[in-house]
C-alpha cells in the first residue's frame, strides 16, 4: 500500500517590501504598509491554500533570513507585494534562495491619489510619507531588471488593492487565475499517474516520453497490470457489487435494454477500480488492453466503461487507448474545476458550422447535459468485445478544449481553444458526442488546430479557462498556443 498521494495544498509565501530608512522618517508609514500586506493575505486566502504572511522585508539582512526560511518550509509560490520603493538587493536574496515561481503584485492602495486631500497635508514630510504609500510602481522596473539579469523568471499583476474600479476587479481576477494555475502545478507534482495495459497498436501520435512527463509535470508514473484489476474483480463480494450497482442506477440513466448480467459485470469492475485506485493512490489513469485469449482479462476490460466514467466524475480522470498526454489534459481541466472529458473529432457539420466531437469509452458525467445514458453495444468498434457504454453531450454553454502536445524535441506545449457546446442533433451511438461552435468558424478551427500537430485526442471542460491555462504554461515553462 503506497502512502504517496496528491497533497492538494498550495503553500504561498507573501511578503511586502520597503526601505528601512523610511520608518523613522515618516510616522505611521510602516504600520500602514503592513496593513496593506495583511489585506493582500486576506484576499489571497482560499480553499486548498496556505498563506504565510511574512510582513515587510526592508533590508538585505531580513531578505536573507526570509529566503532561508522559505526554502526550509518547502514553499510552492512566492508572492511579492510591492508596497513602496525598496532596494532590489532587498528582494533578490529571497527569490534566489526560495527557487520557486515569483508573482509580483504592483497594487496601489487606491485607484488615484486624492490630490486635494494630499496637498492639504500639514507639511511636505507628511506629503512625502503619504506619497510613498502609493509608490508601488516605482521599484518594479528595477526589480524586473535585476530578475532578468539574474535569470529569475517572474510574473506580474498591476492594478489596485481595493475598491470598485475596473482596474481593481481585473487585477484580482488575474491574481485568482495565477492562484488557480499554481494549484494545478501543485496537484500535478503530487499525482500518481497509473498506466495499465499497452498502447493501441499503430497510434503513433499517442506514444509518449514518460521521463518527460515526470520531468515537466512532476507526476509519478505507476505501471499497473490488468491482471491485478482482474484479480480484484474476482475478490469483490456480492454486497460490494450491490452497493456499486445502486450507485450506477443513481448516477446514470440506465436504458431499458441493458441486461441485468451486463449491469452486474459493470458494477463488479467499477468496485474493483475503486480498490485499485485506493491501493495505488492514483490521481489519474490511462489504459488499453485487448484481453483476447484470457477470459478474465477480456471480461474485465469489456466491463470497464461505467467504472472509469465514475472515477472521472470524482476527480480521477481515466483515458482510454493508453492516452497519457490526454489524461494529463483531463486532469488539468479537472483541477481547474472545469471537468475534463476525453474527446476527438467525429465529423464537421458545415451546414451548421459546428464540429462534432466525442469518443467511446469513459465520459465525464459531471459535465454532461442532463443525465448520462447507459446503453448496451453489440460491438466496441475497433476493440475487443461488447458491453455497456455511456452516451452524453457536454453541457451546453462555454467550453475549453485542451491538448497536451508532445513536440519533436522532447518537450510539450499546451494547445487551447475556447468555444461553445450547443444543442442540436448528435449521433446516438452509445458514445459521448457534442456539437461545438467556435468564434473563428469550424473550418478555420480545424485548420488552425491541426497546424499545431496535436495528437488526435484532446480534453474538453466547462467554461472559458484559457487565461488560467496561459498562466499554467508560464509556471511550467511551456508554450501555450490559443487557436481561439
Amino acid at each position: 500500500m503506497t502512502t504517496m498521494a496528491e497533497d492538494g495544498t498550495l503553500r504561498v509565501w507573501l511578503f511586502g517590501i520597503g526601505l528601512e530608512a523610511y520608518w523613522s522618517q515618516f510616522d505611521g508609514l510602516e504600520a500602514r504598509l503592513k496593513g496593506y500586506v495583511k489585506r493582500v493575505a486576506e484576499r489571497l486566502a482560499g480553499p486548498g491554500r496556505e498563506i504565510v504572511n511574512f510582513g515587510l522585508v526592508d533590508s538585505p539582512q531580513r531578505a536573507f533570513a526570509v529566503g532561508h526560511e522559505a526554502r526550509r518550509q518547502d514553499v510552492d509560490l512566492l508572492v511579492l507585494y510591492v508596497t513602496t520603493y525598496a532596494l532590489s538587493s532587498t528582494v533578490l536574496p529571497v527569490v534566489r534562495r526560495a527557487k520557486v515561481p515569483v508573482l509580483v503584485l504592483n497594487l496601489q492602495p487606491e485607484a488615484a491619489i486624492d490630490y486635494e486631500r494630499f496637498n492639504s497635508l500639514p507639511n511636505r514630510t507628511a506629503m512625502t510619507g503619504d506619497w510613498l504609500a502609493f509608490c508601488s510602481a516605482c521599484p518594479v522596473p528595477e526589480i524586473a531588471n535585476v530578475f532578468a539579469r539574474a535569470g529569475v523568471p517572474f510574473h506580474q499583476v498591476t492594478g489596485v488593492l481595493d475598491g470598485d474600479a475596473e482596474c481593481c476587479r481585473e487585477a484580482w481576477i488575474e491574481i485568482g487565475d495565477w492562484m488557480a494555475a499554481a494549484q494545478v502545478v501543485e496537484t500535478l507534482s503530487h499525482m500518481r499517474l497509473g498506466l495499465m495495459g499497452h498502447y493501441y497498436g499503430g497510434m503513433l501520435d499517442i506514444a509518449t516520453d514518460l521521463t518527460a512527463v515526470s520531468s515537466v509535470f512532476g507526476a509519478h508514473v505507476e505501471m499497473l497490470e490488468i491482471d491485478e484489476l482482474g484479480a480484484i474483480c474476482a475478490e469483490m463480494t456480492s454486497a460490494e457489487v450491490t452497493v456499486k450497482l445502486e450507485a450506477i442506477r443513481t448516477e446514470f440513466d440506465v436504458q431499458a435494454d441493458c441486461s441485468a448480467e451486463e449491469l452486474v459485470r459493470a458494477a463488479r469492475t467499477a468496485a474493483a477500480l475503486d480498490e485499485l485506485v485506493d491501493r495505488h493512490s492514483l490521481g489519474a489513469l490511462a489504459y488499453f488492453y485487448n484481453g483476447s485469449g484470457c477470459s478474465m482479462n477480456e471480461d474485465t476490460i469489456t466491463s470497464i466503461i461505467l467504472g472509469t466514467s465514475m472515477l472521472t466524475r470524482r476527480g480521477v480522470p481515466v483515458a482510454g487507448e493508453y492516452e497519457v498526454k490526454n489524461v494529463l489534459a483531463m486532469k488539468i481541466l479537472d483541477s481547474l474545476g472545469a471537468g475534463g472529458s476525453f474527446t476527438e473529432y467525429y465529423a464537421v457539420d458545415f451546414k451548421d458550422d459546428v464540429v462534432l466531437m466525442g469518443h467511446d469509452g469513459p465520459g465525464h458525467p459531471g459535465i454532461a447535459e442532463g443525465k448520462t445514458k447507459v446503453k448496451p453495444l453489440a460491438v466496441y468498434h475497433g476493440k475487443v468485445g461488447r458491453g455497456l457504454s455511456v452516451e452524453m453531450s457536454v453541457k451546453h454553454g462555454p467550453v475549453t478544449l485542451l491538448s497536451v502536445v508532445e513536440n519533436g524535441r522532447g518537450g510539450f506545449k499546451l494547445l487551447v481553444a475556447e468555444g461553445e457546446s450547443e444543442a442540436g442533433p448528435i449521433l446516438e451511438i452509445g458514445n459521448t458526442n457534442s456539437r461545438y461552435r467556435f468564434p473563428i468558424g469550424a473550418r478555420a478551427f480545424i485548420q488552425r488546430w491541426n497546424e499545431q500537430a496535436p495528437a488526435h485526442h484532446c480534453a474538453v471542460g466547462l467554461g472559458h479557462v484559457g487565461d488560467k491555462l496561459d498562466k499554467l504554461g508560464k509556471l511550467l515553462s511551456l508554450d501555450v498556443v490559443r487557436v481561439c
